[in-house]
């Protein structure tokens, strides 16, 4: 694909990072402190574009030939927003909630350059079987998934033994929705 703009990643990701490079696009990473809070009024299934776009927002520098991509991923439980766990503790309690459920991953995506801005979100369905106490234990201490919204990988052994069906984007799930993405930019 042959892009008349720079990319810009802005994320330190290395999941998003990975599933990029995977598209064979050259790009550079550039990353800033954003405040990710937000209003509670905002519903939880807008919550992850709203994130997206916020984030591009912090790159008012950008120069003609730049385009940014930032984005953000949101686990959705009935009803409610599983964010990143901080100790085993959470992360135990998190993926004991999706146990035997299907629940909602919504990435948001924003694409900005200095002149145009484009964001979307894509929806992927994920149901989990039943999960012993000890496959939950195992996965906690071996992968550590602290730094996952709701405390798992898809592509980690929890998601290779434990997920039962996905309606959607797989990579949407690991973070970026590869599919819908490179369609975007091709039309930027």
């Amino acid at each position: 694909m042959n892009l008349p703009y720079r990319l810009i990643l802005a994320s330190k990701s290395p999941r998003r990072q990975e599933l990029l490079r995977s598209l064979e696009v050259d790009f550079e990473i550039r990353t800033k402190e954003v405040d990710e809070s937000f209003a509670s009024t905002i519903p939880v299934n807008k919550v992850a574009k709203y994130l997206a776009v916020k984030k591009s927002e912090a790159f008012e520098d950008l120069k003609e030939n730049e385009l940014v991509i930032t984005s953000d991923t949101t686990v959705l439980n009935e009803g409610q927003i599983l964010n990143k766990a901080e100790n085993a503790e959470e992360a135990f309690e998190m993926i004991q909630s999706l146990s035997g459920k299907t629940h909602q991953v919504i990435t948001g995506v924003c694409l900005r350059s200095s002149t145009k801005k484009v964001s979307f979100s894509e929806t992927t369905k994920v149901t989990f079987r039943a999960l012993e106490k000890a496959e939950i234990e195992h996965y906690i201490t071996n992968y550590k998934p602290f730094d996952k919204a709701g405390a798992y990988g898809i592509q980690e052994w929890i998601g290779m033994v434990g997920i039962e069906k996905i309606e959607g984007d797989f990579y949407n799930v690991m973070g970026l929705p590869l599919h819908r993405l490179y369609k975007e930019l091709k039309h930027f």
